[in-house]
């Protein structure tokens, strides 16, 4: 039986590719486009937007009757957009379709991760910095190597992403800061050091350091250096095509299509 996906942020560069890899699989099919109210492309035909040709769905901004056209809501959009769809599902009163979010969507604050995280009292809600198998197989080394390492390692995360991205440092770059706090037993947010200007003294033992570069196309490069005086371990992911992300994504919702209501990772969807 084939799944259908709804997808929110239709009309962005991920929203496209999501579109395009759906075209691309015999076993999922789209359902739903949905886009902010504002958008100049409100009514088109999101498989021509995302040049696979006419699928006979248009973009809108109804977000109820989007939901009622899909199995599960795949959304690359915005924290504000995608809480709005999670309380819509999560309502009392709520009869349609859809059952469950993937989301890609990064920049919450703390209190909107708590919003969204509690939808998952009533739908199988995966979220993920990055869709990537590759990003998700590293996110599990460096948990590995923090582990065994100890913090006579520094550890500094690399990132840089193409010109446009809007956010910093980029949600992958926070899944390793994040794996690499698992392995040693932190928070994340009681270790990161997001930024270094002007005399900032020596670097303390146990940070994990974080540096943004932007520019050009890039679609997505990550490094993790764990670092001594004697010794440095290099682990690295590389990103060629802005489709393994989709791919990924597309993915996951089918395996989430099959979950029951909680809050999952690609790492679940793989096994890890």
């Amino acid at each position: 039986m084939e799944i259908t996906l709804g997808i929110l942020g239709a009309d962005g560069r991920m929203g496209a590719a999501v579109i395009q890899a759906i075209a691309d699989r015999d076993d999922v099919e789209l359902g739903a486009a949905l886009t902010a109210p504002n958008t100049a492309a409100l009514g088109q035909d999101a498989g021509i937007l995302a040049g696979v040709g006419a699928l006979g769905v248009s973009l809108t901004s109804d977000m109820k009757s989007g939901l009622k056209a899909c199995d599960v809501l795949i959304d690359f959009s915005a924290p504000r957009a995608v809480i709005n769809a999670a309380t819509v599902l999560s309502a009392a009163d709520y009869s349609g379709k859809c059952k469950a979010i993937v989301s890609g969507t990064t920049g919450f604050t703390v209190s909107e991760d708590d919003i969204f995280e509690g939808a998952c009292k009533t739908i199988a809600l995966l979220r993920a910095g990055n869709f990537s198998p590759g990003v998700t197989a590293l996110s599990v080394l460096v948990e590995l190597a923090t582990e065994k390492l100890g913090t006579d390692w520094d550890v500094e995360v690399l990132e840089m992403h193409h010109r446009h991205k809007v956010d910093a440092p980029s949600g992958t770059a926070l899944l390793l800061g994040e794996a690499a706090a698992k392995g040693r037993g932190v928070e994340l947010s009681e270790a990161q050091v997001l930024s270094r200007v002007g005399m900032t003294g020596e670097r303390k033992a146990g940070d994990i350091g974080f540096a943004v570069l932007r520019g050009g196309g890039v679609i997505g490069r990550h490094d993790v250096k764990l670092a001594t005086e004697r010794e440095m371990i290099t682990l690295s992911h590389d990103a060629f095509d802005r489709s393994v992300f989709a791919r990924g994504a597309v993915s996951a919702a089918v395996w989430t299509a099959k979950q029951k209501p909680g809050l999952y990772t690609m790492r679940d969807v793989l096994g890890f």
